[in-house]
């Protein structure tokens, strides 16, 4: 199976250096597909889902269906079932089958339903939620995004009361990041996010951010050489990223950072404290399928 040997995926890495990386493949793969798919939906409201699909082989993916509601469409490209339900579909669907094909094999979604509400006049309101990040350490990034959505779907909005001066907020999607300097070193005390959908509103509880001095004294540079091929000989198609692992011992690589990007080779580890730091990356995959450590090395920072 691919799930077995892609855990066979070996990656040699170097501080400062390029290491080469190779992978185990051997055949056709099945496709695969997943995704949750919206169980209701009111009348009078779009609906949409888009099933994920990949193919390790990179193989051309067409979709099929199967239970299709009278009033959706389907695209047989991309595997989106659309459309707008009407007052004479109220109730729930037969069971719905969404499958992806390389033209080879097959892989189908678990069956599921959708049922089509009664529309109301009862607005519904909003929700928002998300683990404020608290801490901020002068000249490194502050990054903080809400999660929230409308029960009807409706565009919503975002604000933020007591926003830090160095911090910027996109009142599109609640997103606030800003890189305080040493001069911004302090408490803000009572930060709000608010969304609303235009009538109802819901905010996230107050949250305060400490902007401390920094305390790390180093950083190391990591760099590889992306693999391009399986052992095999096939093409690799299929890689989606690294993994970077460290921590302050070697059997211990607490700490991660994803490099989601299989064309990025070089990355630098900042905020690194005083002491030795050990490093290794593995590679991924699309299906999220994980490569075996790298060798690893380490940096004393002093």
């Amino acid at each position: 199976m691919l799930s077995k040997r892609l855990l066979r995926l070996g990656v040699v890495l170097v501080l400062g250096g390029t290491t080469c990386v190779r992978a185990a493949h051997a055949g056709n793969v099945a496709p695969t597909i997943g995704g949750s798919p919206r169980p209701a939906v009111t009348a009078g409201s779009y609906y949409s889902f888009i099933p994920r699909a990949s193919d390790a082989n990179g193989d051309k993916l067409a979709f099929g269906v199967g239970g299709l509601p009278r009033w959706a469409s389907f695209n047989r490209r991309t595997g989106q079932l659309y459309g707008r339900p009407g007052a004479r579909d109220i109730g729930k669907s037969r069971p719905i089958s969404i499958a992806v094909s390389d033209g080879r094999r097959t892989r189908t979604l678990a069956a599921f339903t959708i049922t089509v509400r009664a529309a109301t006049n009862v607005n519904a309101t909003p929700t928002i939620s998300a683990s404020p990040l608290r801490t901020a350490t002068a000249a490194s990034a502050y990054y903080f995004q809400p999660t929230a959505a409308d029960p009807e779907g409706a565009v919503l909005a975002f604000s933020v009361s007591n926003k830090p001066a160095w911090a910027a907020f996109d009142t599109a999607t609640g997103r606030l990041q800003g890189t305080p300097t040493a001069t911004d070193v302090g408490t803000y005390s009572n930060v709000m996010v608010r969304v609303t959908d235009g009538t109802n509103s819901a905010s996230l509880a107050p949250f305060t951010i400490t902007v401390s001095d920094p305390v790390a004294v180093g950083a190391a540079t990591l760099s590889w050489q992306p693999p391009t091929e399986y052992v095999d000989g096939l093409p690799l198609h299929d890689l989606a990223g690294f993994k970077i692992r460290y921590g302050t011992a070697a059997d211990n690589l607490d700490q991660l950072v994803t490099i989601a990007n299989p064309g990025i080779t070089l990355a630098m580890i900042e905020s690194l404290t005083a002491g030795t730091w050990y490093f290794a990356v593995n590679a991924y995959t699309l299906a999220n399928v994980e490569s075996n450590l790298s060798n690893v090395v380490q940096k004393t920072i002093l």
